[in-house]
């Protein structure tokens, strides 16, 4: 953790989100956003890189991570980088919030990522999105079988439920960062077809795996925002 001179620190604090594919992972960035930054569908694996968000809740300034769907176990090429990317987003995190999917209960693939996420050091808040009915409401307390401490009803796409008190409890727990307002980086574009390499030239310039690489076309599909 970097503290400067005043006691804040010198990066803003960052809070990964992860969970299993269709959870509504992007939509609730998108909801902290406060804007449609990531892509939303329905179809499985649609965000696989990081994607890094600046966002202000409160006065407290904070940097949100978007990943893709993780499926613990999985071979295929795309699904495991995938996974490797969302490791990397909890590696980097200072809190991270756990999506699950309220409306379908706990699943087998839940289960694996909490066994995961209960290896890290990290603080984890427990998101059980989609509740926006009573009925709903009665199924949240099923969640605390992750054994990841108390899980918090939200409804991602409605910003309704429990949203504002989960991000009240998110920012609590990270050091405190006052941004620098003056400070305007040169921001460069990098475009191309399919296949060109784009991606493997940011990786090369950045000196990690910071997107995905492989040789299925349109592999990479949200705009990656990187600083170097």
């Amino acid at each position: 953790m970097e503290i400067g001179i005043n006691g804040t620190m010198k990066r803003r604090p960052v809070v990964a989100i992860v969970g299993r594919p269709n959870v509504g992972k992007s939509t609730f960035v998108n909801r902290l956003v406060g804007s449609r930054e990531s892509i939303v569908d329905d179809m499985p694996g649609v965000t696989r890189d990081r994607l890094y968000f600046d966002v202000e809740w409160t006065g407290h300034h904070f940097t949100v991570i978007d990943t893709g769907g993780i499926v613990p176990g999985m071979e295929d090429e795309i699904m495991m980088s995938i996974y490797t990317q969302a490791q990397i987003a909890t590696e980097q995190a200072d809190v991270v919030i756990f999506l699950v999917d309220g409306a379908e209960g706990i699943t087998p693939v839940d289960i694996d990522i909490a066994n995961l996420l209960r290896k890290s050091d990290k603080k984890i808040f427990l998101a059980v999105n989609k509740i926006d009915t009573p009925a709903r409401e009665a199924m949240v307390a099923d969640f605390y079988a992750l054994g990841i401490g108390e899980p918090h009803p939200i409804s991602a796409m409605h910003g309704t439920g429990g949203v504002g008190d989960l991000l009240d409890l998110v920012v609590s727990e990270l050091p405190e960062f006052v941004p620098d307002e003056e400070s305007k980086p040169i921001r460069i574009a990098i475009v191309g077809k399919p296949n060109a390499g784009k991606s493997s030239l940011v990786n090369a310039l950045l000196g990690e795996e910071r997107v995905i690489v492989s040789d299925v076309s349109g592999t990479t599909r949200d705009t990656i925002d990187t600083e170097i």
